[in-house]
């Protein structure tokens, strides 16, 4: 692709037709400036399947605003659009949209309010709140969602694999498996959900990360075919890399050639003042070859070199290999906590693709438009409750019990603020009846969760490292139940209403249904 067309293909026409068929229609009805208010947010957590997400890691916001910082209509992009042509021949885009595009096409005029990235993040819960004109606002969405959605799903999946290892390293190793560039987003992603490194080097290196990876099978096939045999192709590695051995021992044969050459290059390796790094596993019961050389390396005095495992590994298959470590490793004389505590996991395929979950379903929706300067709610209704937009101007906040632990996400109306409520009614989104009353005595603490990231044009709010984003993802998911940790049908966290607010959405689904 000639970069002017890349740049035409992922700059502001980096968006659906269909939004800017809708903002000519505002343009053409006089609505075009009208304030609104779009909220973004996800209506379920992924389900893999054989297991489920109980929470969801966010992430994204900081490449969409890069994006939007950028994101105007250049000349080039205008002649396009003057350039389609309904069926009929006639253009479909009329020359007085276009010169608006032209002078007002950016999102200069929109206010964002989000969630930072690396907070734990759950279902109907608005992530990103866009006000501003209706016809810039509606421009937005495609590219907001495809920015959010992806980066959300693999912070989530990489979150998920990182409890399950129980905070060993892990390496992110996708970039061959991912979706085209798509492995850029998703390798920050990870990063942000709880990959430590990933062996993508140009994202490693853009987001100041040393790039971390092994070798390949192909390089002890080159020294088997040349004559030289895998002993030759380990200590050639040693060799150019002293300092930073890590063999790959599965070529031949793990227990019998692989590890005892790994041994005698470690050895030659001391003796001229190197300590070597580990060995990586790749194929066969991981669980059993990784306590065979952990016997094997213990016996010979490498106690402390890691094992790194990879082959399709996922939360589910590291949570396995760790359970038959536990059960099996003392009939071989190992200790299983010192085994799991050098265990390194190299995840790639499924973390990148999230296999089993491939899409986020994130939403943008409209849910209140202004109306002579007052904020007028909008909602959609649907067959299915759950899809019933929460409509209005809004605030998200997150209660916490007395033992510290997340207990709900509560939205309100943007003039209520429960801190100063005597008692918190959290209403059942859809469910009518469905409610409890929390006392202010039984909740330690209420935290507001949006924050104003983005007006005039500009980013305005101090947008997290990498680290902080890390370390807010651990301080949240520590906060949250067990049961809602679990791998496997986790507890429902309560997404709840204020009664002002489900009072308002009931009073708006029966007028449209009168």
């Amino acid at each position: 692709m000639k970069e002017t067309d890349r740049a035409t293909a992922e700059g502001i026409l980096f968006t659906d037709q269909y939004q800017l068929t809708m903002a000519q229609l505002y343009y053409r009805m006089g609505l075009h400036e009208r304030m609104a208010q779009f909220d973004y947010f996800f209506r379920s957590y992924p389900n893999y399947g054989s297991h489920q997400a109980g929470y969801c890691v966010n992430a994204g916001l900081e490449w969409l605003l890069d994006w939007m910082a950028e994101a105007r209509f250049r000349e080039r992009d205008i002649e396009y659009l003057r350039s389609q042509t309904a069926r009929t021949g006639r253009p479909i885009f009329a020359p007085d949209f276009l010169d608006w595009l032209r002078e007002s096409g950016s999102f200069a005029a929109l206010t964002l309010r989000a969630i930072p990235e690396g907070r734990v993040v759950h279902p109907n819960v608005p992530l990103v709140v866009v006000q501003g004109p209706l016809a810039v606002a509606q421009l937005l969405e495609t590219s907001l969602l495809n920015h959010l959605n992806y980066q959300t799903l693999i912070a989530t999946k990489a979150s998920r694999i990182h409890e399950s290892g129980r905070g060993r390293l892990l390496l992110e190793f996708g970039l061959r498996r991912a979706q085209g560039k798509g492995a850029n987003a998703g390798a920050r992603a990870a990063l942000i959900g709880g990959a430590d490194f990933t062996s993508n080097v140009g994202l490693s290196h853009a987001l100041g990360f040393p790039p971390k990876g092994t070798h390949a099978h192909s390089m002890v096939q080159v020294f088997m075919a040349l004559g030289e045999g895998e002993l030759g192709a380990f200590r050639a590695y040693a060799e150019v890399y002293p300092d930073d051995c890590l063999l790959l021992v599965d070529t031949i044969d793990t227990l019998n050639s692989g590890l005892p050459n790994a041994i005698r290059v470690f050895e030659e390796l001391r003796r001229k003042g190197h300590e070597p790094v580990g060995i990586r596993l790749d194929s066969g019961d991981l669980a059993y070859l990784s306590i065979q050389a952990a016997k094997m390396l213990n016996e010979a005095g490498f106690p402390d070199v890691a094992i790194v495992l990879s082959n399709q590994l996922d939360e589910l298959v590291i949570w396995q290999i760790i359970t038959q470590i536990e059960k099996e490793a003392p009939r071989y004389g190992v200790d299983p906590d010192h085994l799991i505590n050098r265990l390194v996991y190299g995840v790639g395929t499924r973390l990148i693709t999230s296999q089993g979950a491939s899409a986020l379903d994130g939403v943008y929706k409209l849910v209140a438009v202004q109306e002579r300067g007052e904020w007028v709610p909008a909602i959609k209704v649907s067959e299915t409750p759950e899809k019933t937009l929460n409509p209005g101007h809004k605030h998200i906040w997150r209660l916490y019990d007395r033992r510290g632990k997340a207990t709900a996400d509560l939205l309100s109306l943007d003039d209520e603020d429960p801190r100063q409520m005597e008692r918190v009614l959290l209403h059942h989104p859809t469910l009518h009846g469905v409610y409890r009353v929390l006392a202010q005595e039984e909740i330690a603490e209420i935290e507001p969760l949006l924050v104003e990231v983005w007006r005039e044009g500009r980013v305005v709010a101090d947008l997290p490292s990498i680290e902080e984003m890390r370390a807010w993802r651990q301080a949240d998911v520590e906060r949250l139940d067990p049961g809602v940790r679990r791998l496997v049908n986790p507890h429902i966290y309560h997404v709840s209403l204020t009664e002002r607010l489900w009072n308002l959405k009931q009073e708006l689904i029966r007028q449209l249904r009168r």
